[in-house]
């Protein structure tokens, strides 16, 4: 293979009466980072190299030239054996160099009726709908994790929270698919999101089109876009679609992060609740007795890395003007990133939540503290005929006189429960535990562990589409 140094000014050297100097060459070059769009580069060059064939402006030759020597680059690419030259600026110029070297003159007449702002902006598209597929079935490998998880537990019982204050009990398996339910919907943006990044810009060159005869449906039905971006200004200049794509990576971080919160403290020998496998965890340098959960924990610190993505994505395009300017070169390494991060965090994440030990009498344990079934003493004044706003006032005395005499609602004699109301009655004690607790809450979306089981059901079919 020619090993032979290429500086960038050969690509236009036309133009320009003196070589790019070094330190220029590096700071504008691309071809380190967008190089992993190779394959999606020769795909659109495929698809582009067949329309200009079949509109007569190649000949069958020079097609049939340019499909050899591109198959011959994605082999030396695969391989390892491919000769990235940072001169050549980007993975456009490297791969239309080598062609060219390989197939001569045709190599040169693949670039008819395109410019890399065309190009670059197809392949991110490409490269991008691929990743979101992937990103799609992690999405519910996850899902799927947490509803196993969950119909293991889908009668076991902890406290729920607000304001990090025991509020009432529910099962761990209705906790987890709350979960479930954010990255059901973390699915449907990405899903959304596609339809956007699924419109071809190739066709409008530069930014005005071009003279030549080009068919862009083709193009699109060959690439399988839905559409063709329909403005050649904002076709090349667009990038909301990778913002948009940013945003909905952001929020699935936003809910790994909040997962990772509880599963931190879950963990915590404080709390008791879980125990994550040894492999996602490590020790302490200095501690033997450590367990740490790092991989929750850097997942909860990396949120912050694809958030800064989004900002940084959205403040490099809010004072550009039409049409493409190469400040969009800076689009791409946050965009890849984000990708990265975001599909190795779900990868982790969903073998990670296979892998976790629940600890259901700590949980119970919890769950008994912290008056959670004063709700439920409420309720059952209410059902007696009690205004609730007066049912309320009753349970909290009650729960004052509970914590002056360190014992929990149900520890109260009935004569001690009737001096807060006279409604009160011996069948109350079957109202205050924690299974008459969750049960009672049966309508759907509810945490009684027969409705967690069809949820899970409902989850399940939702996640085969």
């Amino acid at each position: 293979m020619d090993k032979k140094t290429t500086t960038k000014s050969d690509v236009w050297s036309g133009r320009f009466s003196e070589p790019v100097d070094e330190l220029v060459q590096r700071y504008t070059a691309s071809v380190t980072f967008d190089k992993r769009m190779a394959a999606f580069d020769i795909q659109g060059s495929l698809a582009h190299a067949e329309m200009l064939c079949a509109q007569k402006i190649l000949t069958e030759q020079d097609l049939s030239d340019i499909q050899r020597g591109l198959a011959q680059i994605l082999e030396e690419i695969n391989d390892g054996r491919f000769n990235w030259s940072i001169g050549l600026e980007d993975v456009h110029m490297n791969i239309e160099r080598r062609l060219t070297d390989l197939i001569g003159d045709a190599g040169k007449r693949l670039h008819t009726g395109r410019s890399r702002n065309d190009q670059v902006a197809t392949d991110i598209r490409l490269y991008l709908r691929s990743a979101i597929d992937a990103i799609d079935g992690l999405l519910k490998n996850l899902c799927n994790s947490l509803a196993d998880l969950a119909e293991k537990h889908y009668d076991t019982i902890l406290p729920g929270f607000t304001h990090m204050q025991v509020a009432q009990p529910v099962t761990f398996g209705h906790h987890l698919l709350a979960y479930a339910e954010m990255f059901c919907r973390d699915i449907e943006r990405m899903r959304d999101c596609r339809k956007r990044v699924n419109r071809l810009p190739l066709g409008a060159a530069a930014l005005a089109g071009t003279t030549f005869p080009i068919d862009r449906e083709r193009v699109a039905r060959a690439l399988g876009f839905e559409d063709v971006c329909r403005n050649s200004l904002d076709a090349v200049s667009d990038r909301d679609f990778a913002i948009e794509f940013c945003a909905a990576a952001a929020l699935v971080m936003t809910h790994i992060s909040r997962l990772s919160e509880e599963l931190v403290i879950w963990m915590s020998p404080r709390i008791g609740f879980i125990d994550i496998a040894d492999r996602f965890c490590t020790g302490s340098s200095i501690m033997p007795q450590k367990k740490n959960p790092d991989v929750p924990e850097l997942a909860r610190g990396k949120t912050g890395r694809v958030n800064g993505h989004l900002i940084g994505l959205l403040t490099l395009m809010k004072g550009q003007p039409l049409a493409y300017n190469k400040d969009n070169q800076e689009d791409k390494e946050p965009l890849f990133d984000t990708i990265d991060t975001v599909s190795d965090t779900l990868r982790i994440f969903a073998d990670m939540v296979s892998a976790i030990t629940v600890k259901p009498d700590m949980m119970r344990q919890a769950a008994l503290q912290g008056y959670a079934t004063a709700t439920d003493l409420a309720d059952y004044l209410v059902k007696k005929g009690l205004p609730f706003r007066a049912a309320h006032e009753a349970v909290a005395r009650a729960v004052r006189f509970c914590v002056e005499h360190n014992c929990d609602l149900s520890d109260m004699t009935l004569e001690q429960m009737r001096a807060f109301s006279p409604l009160i009655e011996s069948d109350v004690l079957g109202a205050l535990t924690l299974e008459a607790s969750v049960s009672a809450r049966a309508h759907i979306g509810g945490t009684a562990p027969e409705r967690v089981k069809e949820a899970i059901a409902y989850l399940r079919k939702r996640l085969e589409t």
